[in-house]
């Protein structure tokens, strides 16, 4: 049978399950919105207080002053289920701890080397004795350090604090996870290591050699093993929605990174389809949906307020599933493959409008009247920030799928600024915010100097937007030039060297808050600063000592 009648034929027949599916949730009721699940992050007593750990004792107030409604009144969180809180925060201390300083390693080693690859874009002269230093190499070490590295540990180091809180349950194989970690971990090593020799497998984003590979996957095996034992024994009846986020993403990325790594297997053209199914991929089905649950966790938590509709969430869950698998193909428009495939996956990335839209609306409704509270909470101002850029992320990318546009951003600078905008603007600013939430009550300390946290806020900020702009603008102009049959080639290359300069100037603003970020993280993890009063690693006090909000 022709593939692309079966492609429509297996559309078609997915069409129909989803109305059967759609008409049987209706018969049961599950459309019906479920304030419950939307509280259950919630202990009672807790909705209508805000709270950010990343804001020290006194400094809580204007906050909570701010978040309160007229005519509100305070009590007290329950104990008995905050000490179920306290003793899941417990079990996950120490792998949360280990996550979180190799995400910090990473992000330094990989932002200098995202540094020196955009110096040597308008600067070729720039390190050139060795090999391991060409641009090549330089950008993908960036690559492999920033990717696997910093977002990979955050990610899991955000998973592993959250489920158990929100299943009220301790992390169950806690050994399993950091033996995982260490795994992947070791592999990461070995893969920059390997690729600073000349040693890659030569698909981008997939250039760990697949031997190194099989410590990345042996080592997200033992960390699935234990959360889903945990997930099985949880104490909640219902799940929120995050849960769903965070264990879709874990085996998400499992299953993609074993298919795309299987040795011997994709050759020539399918090689480049398994790359964009793949490339694309590892940010919808694991960047994506780590950062989104962690917003639908953290900003509820920090305004004291449940989610807007729960089924909203559930909605942009399920279409980011059903939608995003194919997304990739739009890469390869032009390229030998089926022109099927590559208008499936257009079609399939303006439907990626769907879920970003429902994402977009849940968060407007949650924050509408709240928008203020960002002044006081430094975790809303990265969540809010992130979750901003996801909308607008995402939205290009739609509309960059498109033939019109796809032909001039193709091949050209457009396309680093829009990857930067989503695996920068959204998920790294998410990451940001959930570690400066998480870790006071990781560390029982207090961020030593709360200042440098609205510096590093800015610099990120104004860094992400001058390197955005200053691409996306040189880019466009770029893709002008090559498609003007009239111009020769190095016109294309010239136009884009003031751009690439700001390039240079808005990572150079990112580095800077990278310094101050892994700077304040060790100072904290050294014990400046004042003491947190609260569940934490290495803290001998009992659950019943907690104070709120913990």
């Amino acid at each position: 049978m022709d593939s692309a009648l079966m492609s429509l034929l297996g559309a078609f027949l997915l069409s129909l399950i989803g109305l059967f599916a759609f008409i049987w949730s209706m018969r049961r009721g599950l459309l019906v919105e479920n304030p419950r699940a939307a509280s259950v992050i919630f202990a009672p007593g807790e909705i209508g207080r805000a709270d950010d750990p990343a804001l020290a004792g006194d400094a809580q107030q204007p906050l909570r002053q701010a978040a309160a409604e007229a005519g509100e009144a305070g009590h007290p969180p329950d104990p008995d289920e905050l000490e179920h809180r306290v003793a899941a925060d417990r079990s996950s201390a120490f792998p949360v701890f280990m996550f979180i300083a190799f995400a910090c390693m990473w992000l330094l080693l990989g932002s200098v080397a995202g540094l020196t690859s955009s110096l040597k874009l308008h600067m070729p002269d720039l390190l050139v004795n060795e090999a391991w230093m060409t641009f090549g190499r330089m950008r993908t070490i960036h690559l492999t350090a920033v990717l696997y590295g910093w977002i990979s540990n955050a990610a899991l180091g955000t998973i592993i604090w959250l489920l158990p809180r929100l299943l009220r349950t301790p992390l169950m194989g806690g050994v399993w996870v950091l033996l995982g970690g260490a795994l992947i971990n070791t592999g990461i090593a070995s893969a920059i290591g390997a690729i600073g020799s000349g040693w890659t497998d030569g698909m981008e984003y997939l250039e760990i050699p697949w031997q190194i590979g099989l410590f990345i996957v042996a080592g997200f095996i033992c960390i699935i093993g234990p959360v889903l034992y945990t997930l099985v024994n949880r104490k909640v009846e219902s799940l929120y929605v995050t849960v769903w986020y965070h264990v879709a993403a874990l085996l998400w990325i499992s299953l993609l990174f074993i298919v795309a790594k299987l040795p011997g297997v994709h050759t020539g053209v399918q090689q480049a389809t398994t790359n964009w199914w793949y490339g694309h991929n590892v940010l919808g089905l694991w960047f994506t949906p780590v950062s989104v649950g962690a917003i639908y966790y953290f900003l509820p938590k920090i305004i004291g307020r449940p989610v807007r509709s729960y089924n909203l969430s559930i909605l942009g869950f399920w279409t980011l599933a059903f939608f995003y698998g194919q997304v990739g193909g739009h890469h390869l428009i032009g390229g030998p493959v089926p022109g099927w495939l590559t208008t499936l996956s257009i079609v399939q990335s303006m439907m990626m409008i769907i879920p970003v839209l429902a994402f977009t609306i849940n968060m407007a409704g949650t924050m509408w009247g709240r928008m203020h509270l960002a002044r006081y909470s430094p975790t809303l101002r990265f969540m809010m920030f992130g979750g901003f850029m996801y909308m607008l992320s995402s939205l290009q990318g739609s509309f960059e799928a498109l033939r019109s546009i796809n032909q001039v951003t193709h091949f050209t600078h457009f396309t680093v600024a829009h990857a930067h905008l989503g695996a920068y603007a959204f998920v790294t600013m998410v990451l940001f915010g959930a570690i400066y939430f998480m870790m006071p009550r990781v560390l029982n300390w207090e961020w030593p100097y709360p200042r440098l946290i609205t510096l590093q806020f800015w610099l990120a900020a104004v860094g992400i937007s001058i390197y955005f702009v200053g691409l996306s603008i040189g880019g466009w102009l770029q893709g002008m030039d090559m498609l003007d049959a009239s111009k020769p080639f190095m016109d294309s290359v010239a136009v884009t060297i003031p751009y690439l300069q700001w390039r240079s100037v808005g990572g150079s603003l990112m580095v800077a808050s990278h310094v101050i970020f892994v700077g304040h993280f060790l100072a904290m993890a050294l014990r400046f600063g004042p003491q947190r009063a609260g569940a934490a690693l290495f803290w001998p006090g009992k659950a019943q000592e907690v104070l709120y909000g913990e």
